[in-house]
């Protein structure tokens, strides 16, 4: 298995099949509102202890032989029994909810470093690792580095302030929780298909734009050409609507006087887009507990957090490490 460069999964997120504009209201099971998951832990999984000896016997296979995390590959870190059921979790991802959060993962009795390698491991068997910069960084540290979180152009996830509804480039993306924050920092997701629905009721002739170009902000991840790309945030196919939306790069693209001007109409759309997706009865906030993994569909889920307080222990400040994963 070799791993996508940053362009390569891209391009591959934005590969999605299209046929027309989806003028009707979608159902199935990634069309929850997060007031139907009040209450609802379906969306856990919970390890057993069966399973976490497993995961510990393939790394340390995998110390044994002496492979580095940049070489491995799926078949060298074996999982007899828990592949099917990592299989069960893609197709989550792919057919289902399009979350589940995997709990019970023991990275405090583990340390940073073999609790880096196993996750990395569960990746394998997901899917397709890719990189999530043009530097090619394959497992991302989401930490506070303590960058200016009022500065509009700063990587937000490097900072402790809250961050708007966005997608990743990547069918799917993983976070494992190392250390929570001392408060805040909750992950507020929201059904992108149920979104669409409401805006769809509430105002039909906005839908269309979502279908052409919006200009997306590079926010400078590559000197190489202009400092923007045009996206099509919506596609749909197969009875399946896949959208892909970023606030922040959205709108901080005036900065580029190259970029073309919103109109009072687009204007509109992603205001009306994003109050939607705020609004409390589609909305749903988890909190991390230590050892937790969330897997996010970035077809079908958007994702934002909420701003947080450190462990003034640099030990204990909160830390997670992402992977950006192609399911298909």
């Amino acid at each position: 298995m070799s791993y996508l460069s940053f362009a390569q999964q891209a391009l591959h997120y934005f590969n999605r099949p299209h046929e027309t504009v989806c003028k009707q209201p979608l159902s199935g099971p990634s069309a929850w509102l997060g007031s139907d998951l009040k209450g609802d832990d379906g969306w856990i999984v919970h390890l057993r202890p069966a399973q976490v000896a497993e995961l510990e016997a393939a790394h340390a296979e995998v110390q044994r032989r002496g492979i580095t995390m940049d070489t491995m590959q799926r078949e060298d870190f074996p999982l007899p029994r828990l592949a099917a059921v990592i299989k069960d979790w893609a197709t989550e991802l792919l057919d289902g909810r399009g979350f589940l959060v995997v709990r019970g993962l023991p990275v405090e009795r583990w340390g940073d470093e073999v609790s880096a390698g196993i996750y990395w491991g569960i990746g394998l068997h997901l899917g397709r690792p890719g990189a999530q910069n043009p530097q090619n960084e394959l497992l991302g540290h989401i930490i506070n580095t303590g960058e200016d979180a009022s500065n509009p152009y700063v990587r937000r996830y490097r900072t402790a302030g809250d961050i708007e509804y966005h997608c990743d480039l990547a069918d799917a993306v993983g976070l494992l929780c190392l250390r929570p924050a001392r408060s805040g920092g909750a992950s507020r997701i929201v059904s992108s298909v149920s979104v669409y629905n409401e805006l769809l009721r509430r105002r039909p002739d906005l839908v269309a734009r979502l279908y052409e170009p919006f200009a997306l902000d590079r926010r400078d991840e590559s000197r190489q050409g202009p400092g923007w790309v045009p996206v099509i945030p919506c596609r749909y196919a197969g009875g399946k609507l896949r959208t892909f939306f970023h606030s922040d790069y959205f709108r901080s693209v005036i900065r580029h006087a190259d970029a073309p001007a919103f109109t009072d109409q687009e204007k509109e759309l992603l205001d009306l887009f994003e109050s939607i997706a705020n609004e409390p009865q589609l909305r749903f906030d988890m909190h991390f507990e230590r050892g937790d993994i969330q897997l996010l569909s970035n077809h079908f889920v958007l994702h934002a957090r909420t701003a947080y307080d450190d462990d003034p222990d640099p030990r204990r400040k909160r830390h997670l490490l992402r992977l950006w994963l192609s399911l298909t």
